[in-house]
């Protein structure tokens, strides 16, 4: 045991202070004139070998050594813990076959000429239309085959069994086939290549079609606005099959007000089912808002809502001359074409 006499302030006042070994980690033991604190006593050992005692040096040291060993023991504790959770502890290389963790549910967009390139390519590459069947049948791209994106669960498809294998997918207007190429990244499809839809591919087509069926007709939203008259296209989701579904009973008359300089607006009689994303509007566009209102735009804005249809060759001019600056009423009917 050490012991060292303090003289603190000049005064005749002493305080022995000592360290024992075998308390290194607890306060020191205080003498006051003489008199001992009621703390543990050093063992014989320490009595016997004062020069084992802990000088203020030592001690630092002491608590130092401790901190390494418990940083070690902690790498080690994590270590064994991603061991048993099946996560590896080293950065070893995965077994052949095995699918990176980080390329799970990663996909890349490509556009439709890299696509065409790439249909060229002898790599062993499948085309895949996710589209509904009947959509499939009446006209897709040679040698794709049907795979609906309402049909990609959470197992991978019978007629996609190489999670391998390269993915060219697309749809009607590019929204179903980026939802269905998350999906197949999702359950490990290691090469997946969205290229949008079949209304803007250029390349050949072929159609599956029972001769024996009717065609099925297309609807086309008409829209009339002081004596002229324009065509929109409606969009592939439940807004606009619900809009079309309250029309096939009869035209609409909606009285509409102008709104931020970029579009009309009016009430619908009826709620229509949501489908908002953030999008930026173009001239031509119609709009369901909030469920229950329905605007035209003759200029941008970006905001989330829902595009019910599109009208294809509209300029902001042609629109202004039809709806004019105010108030305007507005008749929205079906035509269908074959």
């Amino acid at each position: 045991m050490l012991e060292t006499e303090l003289n603190e302030n000049g005064d005749d006042h002493k305080q022995k202070i000592s360290y024992d070994p075998a308390l290194a980690f607890r306060a020191p033991i205080c003498y006051n004139d003489g008199k001992a604190a009621p703390l543990p006593k050093a063992d014989a050992a320490s009595k016997r070998n004062p020069e084992f005692g802990m000088t203020k040096h030592n001690l630092t040291r002491a608590l130092l050594i401790a901190l390494a060993l418990a940083a070690v023991a902690a790498v080690a504790v994590a270590a064994a813990t991603r061991q048993k959770n099946g996560t590896p502890a080293s950065s070893v290389p995965p077994e052949s076959g095995a699918v990176p963790a980080e390329t799970h549910g990663i996909f890349s967009r490509i556009s439709q000429e890299e696509a065409r390139e790439r249909m060229a390519r002898d790599d062993g590459h499948a085309v895949v239309d996710v589209r509904r069947q009947d959509e499939y049948d009446g006209g897709h791209i040679p040698g794709a085959i049907c795979v609906p994106n309402e049909s990609i669960g959470e197992s991978r498809p019978e007629a996609l069994p190489d999670p391998d294998q390269i993915l060219l997918v697309y749809c009607r207007s590019g929204r179903r086939s980026k939802e269905a190429a998350q999906k197949l990244a999702d359950l490990g499809y290691r090469n997946v290549y969205e290229f949008g839809g079949i209304l803007t591919w250029t390349g050949e087509t072929e159609m599956k079609r029972d001769e024996t069926a009717p065609a099925k007709p297309t609807p086309v939203l008409v829209i009339e606005a002081n004596g002229k008259r324009f065509y929109a296209t409606p969009e592939d989701n439940s807004s606009a099959a619900a809009l079309i579904d309250k029309l096939s009973s009869g035209p609409l008359t909606v009285e509409m007000s102008d709104y931020g300089n970029f579009e009309k607006v009016g009430a619908l009689p009826w709620e229509l089912p949501r489908n908002d994303e953030r999008i930026t509007t173009k001239p031509g566009d119609v709009i369901l808002y909030q469920g229950d209102r329905i605007t035209l735009y003759y200029d941008e804005n970006t905001w989330s809502f829902t595009r019910l249809a599109a009208i294809g060759s509209a300029t902001r001019e042609d629109l202004l001359a039809a709806l004019g600056s105010g108030d305007v009423t507005v008749r929205f009917s079906l035509e269908w074409s074959e």
